[in-house]
């Protein structure tokens, strides 16, 4: 297995080895962000599903973790127009990061596929140098769709994490908004 990657290593062109370089950065900084905004997704889903459910029971007040604790205090005229603002900010911190993972999603195919590119273009310069025909050829295709199959990879996992978080986020805004609801209806 070893002396593969190093004879993979040793024949590859250095373009095809930085397009995986970079594409492994991508895999890990996606991962990164990927378990960190679902677990704080869940956990403030948690919060507010909780806080939703006092208040359908009868409570007069969110939680105190609850995203819109601080409506009940205000005195303000308008307590609709704060719950807007607050609801505006809830969905701007509940969709952060969805955005890094959409360009990944976007753009590793792209790159995987320039990687395979530029290293197809390295084989054919070599089948001018020397006489080897075809397994020259099949060795250097071969060796250059790894870089594709990479960014397929990579934008699977940027795809799907990026659908996974969307949909966390809407149920999060989803209970906000219902809370936002009872609270105005209890205010009125």
């Amino acid at each position: 297995m070893i002396n593969n990657l190093i004879d993979f290593y040793l024949k590859s062109n250095p373009a095809t080895i930085g397009v995986l370089l970079v594409l492994s950065v991508y895999f890990v900084i996606l991962n990164w962000i990927f378990f960190y905004r679902y677990f704080s997704l869940n956990s403030w889903l948690s919060i507010e599903n909780n806080s939703l459910e006092s208040l359908l029971m009868g409570a007069t007040t969110v939680s105190s973790q609850s995203f819109l604790r601080g409506f009940l205090k205000s005195n303000a005229n308008n307590p609709k127009e704060i719950l807007d603002l607050a609801m505006l900010a809830a969905t701007k911190e509940a969709t952060k990061g969805l955005s890094v993972i959409s360009v990944f999603a976007s753009t590793t195919p792209f790159i995987g596929l320039f990687g395979t590119v530029v290293s197809i273009l390295d084989t054919f310069s070599h089948i001018g140098q020397s006489s080897g025909g075809m397994s020259i050829i099949s060795g250097g295709v071969s060796d250059a769709l790894i870089a594709t199959a990479s960014g397929i990879f990579v934008a699977i996992f940027s795809y799907t994490y990026h659908q996974i978080l969307k949909r966390k986020s809407f149920d999060l805004i989803s209970f906000l908004q219902m809370q936002s609801d009872a609270l105005l209806a209890r205010k009125v």
